[in-house]
C-alpha cells in the first residue's frame, strides 16, 4: 500500500516501543517519517528505517522546549517539503502513593504529556493551515479510569483529550482533524516499569504476573502490540479518516468499552 506516498509524518516519541511500530508502518505505507525523541538513540532508530528503503530522518527534540518543537517542524518541512501529519506521542510515567510523590515528577509528567502535546499540535497546525492536514494524540486508558499511584499521570492524558476536543472544533474548517488514542496494556518498555513498580506496592508480584493478572481481565485474552495501535493510526492518518475528528479511541482489546 502507498496511501501517504508524497505525505510527511512526524512521530514524536518515535525511536521505541509504539512510536517505532507507528513509524514502521507509515514507512510501510512509503510516508516521508520524521521521528523525535529526546535521546539521542533516534538516529539509530531513523537509520533501521532507512535500512529497509524508507524515507525517514531522526531528530533530538525535546517536546516541553517550545524553540525544540519549532526546529522540529521546520526541519521536517525543509526536509521533505510538508507536514501532513503529527503524531504525538511522547510520554513518561511514574508511580508512587500521593504522600510519597514529588511536585517535580508531577511537573515533568504534566509538561511531557499534556503540554508537549500542546506545543507540537500548536505548531503543526501552523504548518498545515491552508493544506489541511491529521493530528493524532496518544492518551491513555487512564483518559478513561485514572488507576491509583498515578494521580499526575491520570491528569495528563485527560488533558490529552480534552485538548484534542477542542482543537478539533477550532480547526476543522482548516480541514485538519485531531483526534486521540487511549491504548491499554500495550507490550513496551514502559509496561515493564509498569509491572515491576505497581508489583510490588500492590502484592509480592514476581515479574510479568500482575500484567498477566491484568491480562486476564481483557476481552481478547493478550496484550496489544504495538503494530495494533500503528492500525488505528495509520487510518486515522488516511482519508478514510476525513470525517473523524474530536474522538477518542480506546485501543485495548476490549479491557474498558466506554
Amino acid at each position: 500500500m502507498s496511501r501517504f506516498s508524497g505525505k510527511t509524518v512526524v512521530i514524536t516519541g518515535g525511536n521505541r516501543g509504539i512510536g517505532y511500530a507507528m513509524a514502521e508502518r507509515f514507512a510501510s505505507e512509503d510516508a516521508n517519517v520524521v521521528i523525535a525523541s529526546i535521546e539521542e538513540h533516534v538516529y539509530e532508530a531513523a537509520d533501521a528505517l532507512v535500512a529497509t528503503g524508507a524515507k525517514a530522518k531522526g531528530f533530538v527534540c525535546d517536546v516541553t522546549n517550545i524553540s525544540q518543537v519549532k526546529e522540529l517542524y521546520e526541519f521536517a518541512a525543509k526536509e521533505f517539503g510538508s507536514v501532513n501529519i503529527s503524531v504525538q506521542n511522547a510520554g513518561i510515567i511514574t508511580i508512587a502513593k500521593v504522600e510519597d510523590l514529588t511536585e517535580k515528577e508531577w511537573d515533568a509528567t504534566m509538561n511531557v504529556n499534556t503540554k508537549g502535546v500542546f506545543l507540537c499540535c500548536q505548531e503543526a497546525i501552523r504548518h498545515m493551515r491552508g493544506n489541511g492536514g491529521k493530528l493524532i494524540n496518544m492518551a491513555s486508558g487512564q483518559a478513561r479510569d485514572g488507576f491509583i499511584y498515578t494521580p499526575h499521570y491520570a491528569a495528563s492524558k485527560f488533558g490529552v483529550m480534552g485538548l484534542t476536543q477542542s482543537l478539533a472544533k477550532e480547526v476543522a474548517l482548516d480541514g485538519i482533524t485531531v483526534n486521540a488514542i487511549c491504548p491499554g496494556i500495550i507490550k513496551t518498555d514502559m509496561w515493564d516499569y509498569n509491572d515491576r513498580v505497581w508489583g510490588k506496592m500492590l502484592g509480592d508480584f514476581g515479574p510479568g504476573e500482575l500484567m498477566e493478572s491484568w491480562v486476564q481481565n481483557i476481552p481478547m485474552k493478550r496484550a496489544g502490540e504495538g503494530r495494533d495501535v500503528a492500525g488505528l493510526v495509520s487510518f486515522l492518518a488516511s482519508n478514510d479518516a476525513d470525517y473523524i475528528t474530536g474522538q477518542t479511541i480506546n485501543v485495548d482489546g476490549g479491557l474498558i468499552m466506554s
